[in-house]
């Protein structure tokens, strides 16, 4: 089974372009330019322009200047999500690199998340799709009500639906809006599956990384957020991990039902490798 960077390097010129795309509507006083500029070049998994370009490809769509547009804004709404996150969290580090909030304060760290957000809009109206611009609208509504959720049930074990209704404003509903807008560019792609598809792994990617911060950091738990661990055995003090595993791993079997719409090819091949990695 590949890695993830040979899967990564399988399409690395076109997040490439992704990347090199996140500076490009900066215009700010230094020394919060060079700052961001270094924020948004670190080292990242680019998940989310990685799974929306392996899908495209898998279906033969070439990408064109819009694709790309699209993930770039896809990519600087989560870039913004990780300042604001990291206010919220009072997190110091991120990437191995001091965060805006510590560098400089929470007002300035939450300005440059909004203005990250703007830059995204900016390329959205380059596109000029009324439907790729709702998309967006609806993917950042959602993403607030999933954290306004998590603040007012804190220390609550919530149901596990409520969770999975969380897991997909929080996170899935990104993945979701890059592989929608990127059918919306392409109609030869079906809508259904693609959103089907992302909603699977953005859920599983979720639960993968709650699993990982019990397993470690356990930060999620000491700070009264009650993730699938905890709500599968309901009692903090005794999270249920393989039940856990059970989850993600049929998140991820419902996650590549879905590929079966691709004839088999390359990237095709990567994205179900791609899964793999996420069942572990």
């Amino acid at each position: 089974m590949k890695s993830y960077q040979q899967i990564f390097d399988l399409v690395k010129s076109d997040i490439d372009i992704v990347i090199n795309n996140l500076s490009v509507k900066l215009n700010l006083q230094e020394p919060l330019f060079s700052r961001l500029k270094e924020f948004l070049n670190a080292p990242a998994k680019r998940i989310r322009p990685l799974f929306a370009i392996l899908y495209l490809k898998a279906a033969g769509v070439p990408l064109s200047d819009k694709h790309y547009k699209l993930l770039t804004a896809v990519e600087l709404v989560h870039n913004a999500s990780l300042i604001h996150d990291d206010v919220i969290d009072e997190a110091y580090t991120r990437r191995n690199k001091s965060t805006l909030n510590k560098i400089f304060n929470t007002k300035l760290a939450v300005i440059a998340g909004d203005y990250l957000l703007s830059c995204a809009m900016e390329f959205l109206n380059e596109i000029n799709n009324p439907q790729i611009l709702e998309s967006f609208v609806q993917a950042l509504s959602m993403m607030c009500k999933g954290e306004v959720y998590q603040y007012f049930t804190s220390n609550q074990i919530p149901s596990l639906d409520d969770y999975i209704i969380k897991c997909e404003q929080k996170t899935a509903r990104l993945f979701m809006t890059a592989l929608e807008c990127s059918a919306i560019l392409s109609p030869e792609l079906n809508r259904e599956n693609a959103l089907s598809l992302a909603r699977n792994f953005g859920i599983a990617f979720q639960i993968k990384d709650d699993l990982t911060n019990v397993l470690t950091s356990n930060t999620d738990i000491q700070n009264g957020i009650y993730t699938a661990p905890v709500i599968l055995s309901g009692n903090p003090a005794n999270p249920a991990i393989e039940k856990t595993y059970d989850l993600l791993n049929n998140y991820i079997e419902n996650t590549k039902q879905y590929l079966n719409y691709f004839n088999n090819n390359d990237y095709k091949n990567a994205l179900e490798e791609l899964m793999e990695l996420y069942r572990k």
